[in-house]
């Protein structure tokens, strides 16, 4: 008896590490089949339906109420009558721009019947009642992209251009979508631009200067002089890192370098590696210091100033943020920090609702991220496009497989969609902390809720006016999760709210006559519409606004520098060689 206990004694312990390697294999099964927590989402919105009957037997009784108005519109239509149509598109859906979806009775119905629902199921999604807000928000996103991938224009027999292209070109529309769609499937991807018009160095990323520092990181690029005389203080540029600099450097009429060049600025550029499986074990301490830091170092000692105005873009200025209020812990005396005034371009620093993106961050995606990158070292650039093109589906995925598949029309030559491509990846160790740090648990925000190359930070200990811009259509950093920072700082905020979205309400030159507009003024504790209200909107470019604070912030002009020093030698021409890895 005692020796058959103690045999049941052993077993026991393996039974028990047999169930959670059996639970553990169940939730990688689980993750493998729903990475994104679809299910979850789609679970607690019916919980809440499901314990609110009248409610729901509300919503099914107006839907039924307005199918069947819709049906007696329809049989007017096509009794030759002329019904004011029930549902109408967006004036901004293109995707039933084409006169036949209105003026022929079998198009418009199923037009109206698509929209119809499509509306109905996305109020029902985010209005589901006791369902956590975020919880709600996932489950329409989610559910957007079904009803997206089923409209009735992505498909050729209920496609009325599509038949009319078909028809006129006696087919050959349709022999030319296939040969795109086929040449997309060794791509493995829908193809949104003809690549073959741009070739970085050549008609990309072409204003003069040289790389005057690298590492294993990073080149840092200085411009030349477009005038015999600079400001003193330098400014340095720190893009993202999620896709390549010269989104600032596009071309003579579109580069921000160019501009502020003739300005009379003294400008750097950081040009980031695209890192290989080799530096998955980079941190974003080591972006911080040997990216930001490091160029900011070498910008000062070439230039011979002890500070410069510093300016980050989207992640590029994240980091910044977080150098900032690394250097006013490092550094007693405000006048010992290197940096005397920045510039945030579309930068989020508050993290708790980010925007679109937020349905992509959650434990479940995170879990199935680090799962990914540890088996290859890093993201790779391209499921990262993916995942922001799912954000705005209907022109970014769509748009391409009509206008390709179904019409035949080859994609276009367009510098800011090839930029676009031009995708690169992120180190595991560096993508995971920022995933969870930043974005799930928003931890930058609070006072020494990171510790970041050895010191807590807080953002309230910076000490050096700041310049900040948004953009009125963002959809990757909302305006107004960007305009947050100011409560968050004891310094005054300038911000600037240009029109447009992410990457052309930045790209945004003076034009005669002008295409787009701003607001600016400071952030002194109003919430975001109240300071929108109490401000005019200016026609133009926020660029020459942001030029006139930067000549007053830079100093007196200086004899023009040239790139590069005697402990600086030209290491070769701008744009150097990491822009070209793939």
């Amino acid at each position: 008896m005692k020796k058959a206990r103690l045999t049941q004694t052993a077993a026991a312990p393996d039974a028990s590490t047999a169930m959670a390697q059996w639970m553990e294999r169940l939730e990688q099964f689980r993750q493998t089949l729903d990475p994104f927590g679809i299910a979850a989402s789609f679970r607690q919105v019916a919980d809440g339906w499901l314990a609110n009957p009248e409610k729901l037997a509300e919503q099914l009784a107006q839907l039924t109420r307005d199918m069947q108005a819709l049906q007696l519109n329809a049989w007017q239509a096509a009794a030759g009558l002329k019904p004011e149509p029930l549902v109408k598109a967006r004036p901004d859906d293109e995707r039933f721009a084409d006169p036949a979806w209105s003026e022929v009775p079998a198009f418009a119905a199923l037009k109206q019947y698509y929209l119809l629902y499509t509306r109905w199921l996305e109020d029902v999604l985010f209005d589901a009642p006791d369902t956590p807000a975020k919880e709600r928000r996932h489950a329409a996103f989610w559910a957007r992209q079904w009803l997206d991938a089923v409209a009735p224009n992505n498909y050729l027999f209920t496609n009325p251009v599509a038949l009319r292209k078909f028809h006129e070109t006696s087919g050959e529309s349709l022999i030319r979508g296939l040969k795109l769609w086929l040449e997309d499937l060794r791509n493995n991807d829908v193809q949104m631009v003809d690549r073959s018009a741009f070739e970085v160095g050549r008609n990309l990323a072409t204003t003069p200067g040289s790389v005057v520092f690298r590492n294993e990181l990073m080149e840092l690029i200085q411009y030349a002089p477009a005038t015999p005389e600079v400001h003193a203080l330098p400014i340095v540029i720190v893009p993202p890192w999620i896709n390549k600099y010269y989104i600032l450097d596009l071309n003579e009429k579109k580069s921000m370098m160019r501009y502020l060049v003739a300005q009379g600025f003294t400008v750097f550029v950081v040009s980031w590696r695209n890192p290989t499986a080799a530096l998955a074990n980079t941190t974003f301490d080591d972006y911080l210091m040997q990216g930001l830091h490091a160029a900011i170092d070498n910008a000062r000692a070439i230039c011979g100033v002890p500070q410069v105005h510093a300016v980050g873009y989207c992640i590029g200025g994240t980091a910044l943020a977080a150098l900032m209020a690394w250097y006013n812990r490092e550094h007693a005396d405000a006048a010992d920090v290197p940096v005397a005034h920045w510039t945030l371009l579309t930068t989020l620093t508050d993290f708790s609702r980010p925007g679109a993106v937020e349905v992509f961050l959650n434990e479940e995606t995170i879990n199935s991220l680090d799962q990914m990158m540890a088996r290859q070292g890093y993201l790779d650039g391209r499921d990262m496009a993916r995942s922001f093109r799912m954000l705005r589906p209907n022109s970014l995925i769509w748009h391409y497989v009509v206008h390709g598949y179904l019409y035949g029309e080859s994609p276009p030559p367009f510098d800011v969609l090839y930029w676009n491509t031009d995708v690169t990846r992120m180190p595991r160790a560096m993508h995971a902390y920022y995933l969870r740090e930043f974005y799930l648990h928003n931890r930058l925000i609070r006072k020494d809720g990171l510790t970041l190359a050895g010191h807590p930070i807080d953002l309230g200990r910076i000490r050096q006016p700041l310049y900040a811009v948004g953009c009125e259509e963002d959809h990757i950093a909302p305006w107004k999760a960007t305009f947050r920072i100011a409560a968050h700082l004891n310094v005054p905020v300038q911000y600037t709210l240009s029109s447009s979205g992410h990457i052309l309400g930045i790209i945004n030159p003076p034009v005669t006559p002008p295409k787009r507009s701003f607001w600016t003024g400071p952030a002194d504790g109003k919430s975001p519409d109240e300071w929108k209200h109490d401000l005019r909107e200016t026609a133009g470019s926020w660029w020459e606004h942001w030029s006139g604070v930067l000549a007053e912030q830079c100093g007196p002009r200086v004899p023009a520098r040239s790139p590069g020093d005697a402990a600086h030698p030209v290491l070769g021409p701008a744009p150097g060689l990491y822009v070209h890895e793939i």
